[in-house]
């Protein structure tokens, strides 16, 4: 087994994976075998995933493959706006889902069949800021999902404000994101501002950054 490094502060983890037992079994071996991890969230939906109180974390493990709509691409990339990296872990072995996910800023693609401490290994390095590729034969805690999770409300943004959107979760200035769309900065901090007060007006709060990323994150936004 990889020894755990020294250190005070744990590698704060989520899990997100649309088979529970998955997920609850990884819980449980590195709530009880990695102490310099801690898991913070776990959940077999990408909506609890970036709704939870302890989003961003530092790595989220993040299944290929879920029941929903949003693409692997708009979830790595929502994750890593908001400061999160993502390791892949996936039963589906193909050349295209590897480049896809790492296309996307995912830092590893990793097998299911991996043992789980060389998983685990891994978690720690792309915590430490190491990018990865192809890995294995494809290279709250507690917190349960809402029986009653509901899609989020159509704040009805209009294509110039979900581009200034988008350009602004991925971390530009309003100045770069004038520049970006070739509009005045005036012109693209009136397209932030309406799109916040339009997820306002949906009761979905975005007056800050971290909020915004949130629902780009939610909306399936960064393909």
């Amino acid at each position: 087994m990889t020894p755990e490094p020294a250190g005070s502060n744990p590698v704060r983890v989520g899990i997100l994976d649309d088979h529970a037992l998955i997920v609850d079994g990884l819980a449980g071996w590195i709530d009880e075998h990695a102490t310099d991890l801690r898991v913070v969230i776990r959940t077999t939906r990408w909506l609890d995933l970036v709704r939870h109180p302890e989003f961003p974390v530092d790595v989220v493990l993040m299944d290929l493959q879920l029941g929903e709509s949003i693409s692997i691409e708009s979830r790595i990339r929502a994750c890593r706006a908001a400061g999160a990296a993502v390791v892949v872990v996936t039963a589906l072995d193909d050349e295209t889902s590897r480049e896809r996910s790492l296309g996307a800023g995912a830092a590893a693609f990793v097998s299911k069949t991996l043992p789980v401490a060389d998983l685990v290994a891994i978690a720690r390095r792309v915590a430490a800021g190491e990018r990865m590729a192809r890995t294995g034969a494809a290279t709250t805690a507690g917190h349960e999902p809402s029986d009653d999770l509901a899609a989020p409300t159509d704040a009805g943004l209009s294509d110039a404000e979900r581009r200034a959107l988008v350009l602004y979760a991925q971390g530009l200035s309003t100045a770069e994101v004038a520049r970006q769309m070739s509009v005045g900065y005036e012109t693209a901090k009136t397209y932030l501002r309406r799109a916040r007060d339009k997820y306002a007006k949906v009761g979905r709060p975005a007056g800050r950054r971290a909020e915004l990323i949130r629902r780009v994150a939610e909306d399936g936004l960064l393909e």
